[in-house]
């Protein structure tokens, strides 16, 4: 089949099936993303060694090259013309690449100089960062195009997001209860340095599978997904098209909302396994029952986005959502420094757990930040979904305004600005780091408590600021229900007559 090939039978219907595979490639998304979030920081440098500062500022380079990338992706994405399709040929292409440097990523050389170390790590962060988008873009494009519906888009994302979760969840839970193994070298096992290599190989081969698995459960529809214009292109013509489709008001606010929030989840994320292991005393056997907490959330949440979005709308249920899951992460840090939460040491009176065929006591504090931890993920989770649903919705919208349809540029933006602020989230992740005072290679014990302490009294404002903002701006957004059904029936209305016109080889 061509690109100009007409569909033969009916459109396949998008059922549980479909949406399985289409939310499975996330896997591939979510380890990337935690591995970045939560492990890279510490892996460069507690375990390698390379000062924190380096690492954060390898890590934000990376991320600002990535940018330069994204919306080319996009914009070649949207206008592709080949027998697969818009977006299926870079969805094959990126699986093998994109696993292979991320095991790179995991297994720097050893002995180097922290310059060549510095190197090598925006090198090869880049390569990850450009693959993974190879895949991304295209995959999450398909959402708006896969259906037009208000409330089935966030069904689709709620899978998508879904298998994020679970994925990148999955393999951590692997690594702190398999991998990061305590040895008499390192007493500290999230600081053995053989698990952060295994962990690259296991990642390596589980995000290959989930993108081909993904691309292959989708494939089925690419005669029915929107084909690429026929048209004399030029570069300055592609730029113009490109600033006239960005210039979208909608999509500018959920841009700006995307920002501010990508930038606490850049310091949030590269903060939380400081917490745990420093703030919080956990080693890696109870920092991983406290990340269980998440495959509950994500499960709410697959459950909270469509009913919400059916409810109240996207926009409403997105910002009480959001808010609410702001406040209840901060609840078990303000209780603490208010002396109200039990002490690290404090145990559940006969409560214990079998570990190596050692009898374990099982902490206080681990049963309520796991019920913290649920709350806060269900309420979060539901909110992302329900955002990336209005980025979607905005796709229609621009293409009353333009003629063009360019989910390929609109989420490769949005995503460029929140990697772009993200990577500034990280580095500043480090910064606050260096700015405590916070010891480098150090066993939990031996931090002063007034260190972690100042760790979450610097962290609360800088988080509530950035999403504060990010909310306010959001309520200018102007997309509804009623308006996405109003704009779906005028976009239709102008086809039929089109095909009218085609049809009496009158020139439209």
């Amino acid at each position: 089949m061509t690109d100009d090939a007409k569909p033969l039978g009916p459109r396949p219907r998008i059922g549980l099936v479909t949406r399985l595979f289409y939310g499975f490639g996330s896997v591939a998304y979510g380890i990337k993303d935690n591995g970045f979030r939560v492990f890279l920081l510490l892996f460069y440098s507690q375990v390698v060694r390379l000062d924190a500062n380096l690492v954060s500022l390898a890590i934000l380079v990376a991320m600002l090259i990535d940018c330069l990338i994204d919306p080319f992706i996009g914009e070649i994405s949207d206008n592709l013309r080949s027998r697969w399709g818009r977006r299926h040929p870079f969805m094959y292409a990126s699986a093998l690449p994109a696993s292979l440097s991320f095991l790179l990523l995991w297994n720097p050389p050893v002995g180097w100089e922290p310059w060549p170390t510095f190197f090598y790590l925006v090198a090869v962060a880049v390569l990850v960062r450009t693959f993974i988008t190879f895949y991304e873009i295209p995959s999450s494009s398909l959402t708006s195009e896969l259906t037009e519906d208000y409330n089935e888009r966030s069904k689709l994302l709620g899978w998508r997001y879904f298998f994020g979760w679970w994925g990148g969840l999955t393999l951590m839970v692997v690594m702190f209860w398999v991998l990061m193994k305590d040895t008499p070298e390192h007493p500290v096992g999230q600081l053995n340095p053989d698990a952060y290599r295994n962990y690259g190989y296991v990642a390596a081969v589980i995000m290959f599978v989930s993108i081909i698995v993904s691309a292959l459960g989708t494939h089925r529809f690419i005669p029915w997904l929107a084909k690429a214009e026929v048209r004399a292109r030029s570069v300055g013509t592609t730029i113009r098209d490109m600033v006239g489709t960005l210039n979208n008001r909608d999509f500018k606010i959920i841009t700006l909302v995307g920002l501010f929030t990508a930038f606490a989840q850049g310091i949030t994320f590269s903060l939380a396994i400081f917490f745990s292991t420093y703030f919080w005393e956990l080693d890696n056997f109870w920092t991983g029952v406290l990340v269980l907490d998440a495959y509950i959330s994500s499960s709410l949440a697959l459950i909270a986005a469509p009913y919400f979005s059916k409810k109240v709308g996207k926009k409403v249920a997105g910002t009480v959502l959001l808010a609410l899951s702001v406040f209840t992460g901060f609840l078990p840090l303000i209780l603490r420094l208010m002396g109200l939460f039990p002490d690290n040491g404090d145990m559940i009176p006969g409560w214990f757990i079998t570990l190596d065929g050692v009898k374990e006591p099982v902490p206080q504090i681990v049963p309520w930040l796991f019920l913290d931890g649920i709350v806060r993920g269900a309420l979060g989770i539901t909110a992302a979904i329900l955002i990336t649903a209005m980025l979607a919705d905005v796709v229609e919208n621009s293409e009353l305004d333009t003629g063009r349809r360019s989910e390929g540029l609109f989420f490769a933006f949005t995503s460029l600005v929140q990697k772009a602020v993200s990577g500034i989230g990280v580095f500043a992740a480090g910064y606050i780091i260096v700015v405590i005072d916070f010891p480098k290679g150090a066993n939990p014990a031996d931090v002063p408590e007034s260190v972690t302490n100042n760790l979450a009294l610097v962290y609360m404002p800088i988080i509530a600021l950035f999403y504060g903002i990010g909310l306010v701006i959001m309520q200018a957004y102007r997309i509804t229900r009623e308006s996405h059904e109003a704009t779906l029936r005028t976009l239709s209305e102008r086809k039929a007559l089109a095909e009218a016109a085609e049809a009496a080889d009158i020139q439209p």
